[in-house]
Order: structure tokens, then C-alpha cells, then sequence
């Protein structure tokens, strides 16, 4: 099966929500440029945005997995480009490659995999794990 957007796009320009240093957390130090947790939420809009015209009506792509590396920083100003391209479907699973650059070049690199869910199943799981009692 081959996917209607072969590949998708997301950018953003780096600010200081952004930032590693911008993570809020007061013991740990990070420094000034585009966090790994940003660069992957960018990279899984690119992906979603391969999906979109799959989904339906009460459903939405989720994040499975994503496994990338982190290779070049970029500082506050400059816009990061991501770029999801589809690789293969795994049952019900859909596979992306996915890529960031800058204007200096690539700046990460990895693979994704996302599905396609009903909104309703899923929020409904995440209710029932809190209502459930725990067990120590």
C-alpha cells in the first residue's frame, strides 16, 4: 500500500520555547539551541500530515515509536525544517523515514511509526488506566 502523500513536511522557526534550555527544569542545565524533544514533535506533524487524508471521521494518528538521532544544534532564530516520507505499512502500523534540517543542512535523522485510531478507544484506554486500582 502506498500512502497519498508519499511525504509531508512541517517548520517551524526556533524560539525560546524551542530551546533545550527552555525544558523548565531548574537542577538540570541545557544549552540554547532547538531541543531533541522539539525536533522529534516536528518530525511526528510531518508524519501525521502524510496520514491525514487516511483519517476519518472520529479517528486520529498517534504516535508508535520514533527512534532518531540528534546530529547538529541549531540556534534560537532559524527555521528547522521536518520532512516525513512513507516507507511501509507493518499490519496496522505505517512507517516513515524522517528527516530536520536547517539552512546549514541536516540536523537529525531517523524512523517513526504512527497509527490510526479512534479518538474515542483511545481516550477512553487513558481513563480507564487512572480509574483502575493500582496494585503495589
Amino acid at each position: 500500500m502506498s500512502s497519498p502523500l508519499p511525504s509531508a513536511t512541517a517548520s517551524l522557526t526556533v524560539g525560546d520555547r524551542d530551546l533545550a534550555s527552555g525544558l523548565g527544569i531548574v537542577e538540570d542545565r541545557f544549552p540554547a539551541v532547538f531541543s531533541t524533544t522539539r525536533m522529534i514533535a516536528l518530525m511526528e506533524i510531518a508524519a501525521s500530515r502524510c496520514l491525514a487524508p487516511l483519517v476519518r471521521e472520529g479517528e486520529l494518528s498517534v504516535g508508535v515509536s520514533v527512534e532518531v538521532r540528534h546530529t547538529a544544534a541549531t540556534p534560537p532564530g532559524v527555521e528547522v525544517i521536518a520532512t516525513a516520507r512513507f516507507l511501509r505499512m507493518e499490519g496496522k502500523l505505517y512507517r516513515f523515514e524522517v528527516t530536520a534540517a536547517d539552512p546549514a543542512g541536516e540536523i537529525g535523522r531517523g524512523e517513526h511509526v504512527r497509527a490510526i485510531v479512534s479518538t474515542e478507544r483511545l481516550l477512553a484506554g487513558a481513563a480507564r488506566r487512572f480509574a483502575a486500582p493500582t496494585e503495589v
